[in-house]
């Protein structure tokens, strides 16, 4: 780990120095777009725009829930001329066509129809056609959430404006009979919301969904005065907007400028760095000519068996465990073992003891040999020694015969 680690640390000096050596070399100024110094308001002549849009609308007034929804679309266009003056806002003005049907609940309302069957016999049908000037105030909010991206497919773009509208109905002359649209003295003012849905078709072509709420000031015949909150028309437009000249939007251009040409500063610190690569290198060869420790291991014994004081014959627990050793000693044929006996020094007489030792050994070697291990692996032998030598307390443990791998 140590090598790897002095490895890793003089390349990476290595390549610090090779990159401050490369910034010497550096002369020209270069320029970089930098985004997060802002984005540029483009010219005045760019990210103009025009918009033609159709579609319908729905007028939501006090007595129009007596007439039927089916019957109370009416077509709606507008036509927009406008500027985008950063990717988030802009702004469009134009003007604003909407139709609108409802109710009236009295004889001779401005935008009764005649010859109209009257509702639950007692509502006059209406109908008007709204035209004026608008103005809607925009923010991207595609751009202001995500980012901006030039060749973004999809832009959602929400507005809200006000605008006022010159309200015309249909008239008829003595006999009856309509003479068309003209002008009432009936103006409308509106506050108007909505949601633009866009789809860039090339860079200066999109087709767009605007869905839009348009609060109106009350009609007469209507039977309200003043503001009334709760004429609303709904519309939906699909529309084809043109984008004039640059549609893009660049970020700052900011300097990059060279080293100056005194370069005494970067030379220290690029001799100090090699001389850490020099130090580093020393080391590194230090580290690789050490001699190799080798760690010996110490195995202690394969087994060690137990006996009651006086008893050299093996136990049911001691033969399974002697048949379990000998499946051991068969899968290394290659191996030899020594089985050596133990007696306690501290009960019974040299003669017993001697003989202990001795049984021992041999009734392990015996059960050994019976379950397959060839007798060439074995050397058996006793020990007149105490096995623990941990003093008379501790007698139990010198009554055993151990089994050891030779060596």
């Amino acid at each position: 780990m140590k090598k790897a680690t002095l490895f890793a640390a003089a390349c990476a000096l290595f390549i610090g120095a090779q990159s401050l050596s490369a910034q010497e070399s550096a002369q020209e100024i270069t320029y970089v777009n930098d985004p997060s110094q802002g984005v540029l308001v483009n010219r005045m002549k760019d990210n103009w725009f025009i918009t033609a849009e159709g579609g319908a609308s729905f007028w939501v007034a006090p007595l129009g829930v007596h007439r039927e929804a089916g019957d109370r679309f009416m077509p709606a266009a507008s036509i927009y001329a406008g500027k985008w003056f950063s990717p988030v806002f802009g702004g469009r003005f134009g003007v604003n066509y909407l139709g609108l049907k409802g109710l009236s609940d009295g004889k001779g309302w401005v935008g009764d129809l005649q010859g109209e069957p009257m509702i639950d016999g007692r509502y006059n049908k209406t109908k008007f056609a709204e035209i004026g000037p608008v103005f809607d105030l925009m923010i991207n909010l595609t751009n202001w959430w995500c980012g901006y991206r030039p060749g973004r497919v999809y832009n959602a773009t929400f507005y809200v404006g006000a605008g006022a509208y010159f309200t015309l109905t249909k008239h008829y002359n003595a006999k009856g009979e309509s003479e068309g649209f003209k002008h009432t003295d009936h103006e409308l003012m509106t506050l108007r919301a909505g949601l633009i849905n866009s789809f860039n078709v090339s860079k200066h072509v999109a087709i767009s969904l605007d869905l839009r709420a348009s609060g109106l000031s009350s009609i007469q015949n209507e039977g309200t005065t003043g503001w009334n909150k709760k004429s609303l028309a709904l519309q939906a437009y699909l529309g084809v907007t043109y984008n004039f000249n640059n549609t893009d939007w660049n970020a700052p251009l900011v300097p990059v400028c060279p080293e100056p040409e005194n370069c005494d500063a970067l030379r220290a610190r690029l001799a100090a760095a090699d001389a850490r690569i020099a130090d580093l290198e020393a080391q590194l060869k230090d580290c690789l000519n050490r001699p190799v420790e080798t760690v010996v291991e110490n195995n202690g014994p394969l087994a060690t068996i137990y006996y009651p004081i006086g008893v050299s014959r093996l136990s049911r627990e001691n033969q399974r465990v002697v048949k379990a050793i000998a499946y051991v000693m068969t899968q290394n044929p290659g191996k030899k073992y020594t089985l050596t006996g133990w007696a306690d020094n501290y009960t019974g007489t040299d003669n017993i003891n001697i003989r202990l030792r001795k049984n021992r050994a041999e009734g392990v070697a015996k059960l050994l040999k019976a379950n397959g291990v060839a007798e060439s692996q074995l050397n058996v032998t006793t020990n007149n020694g105490n096995l623990s030598d941990l003093g008379e307390k501790c007698v139990s443990l010198d009554r055993a015969v151990t089994i050891e791998e030779a060596k």
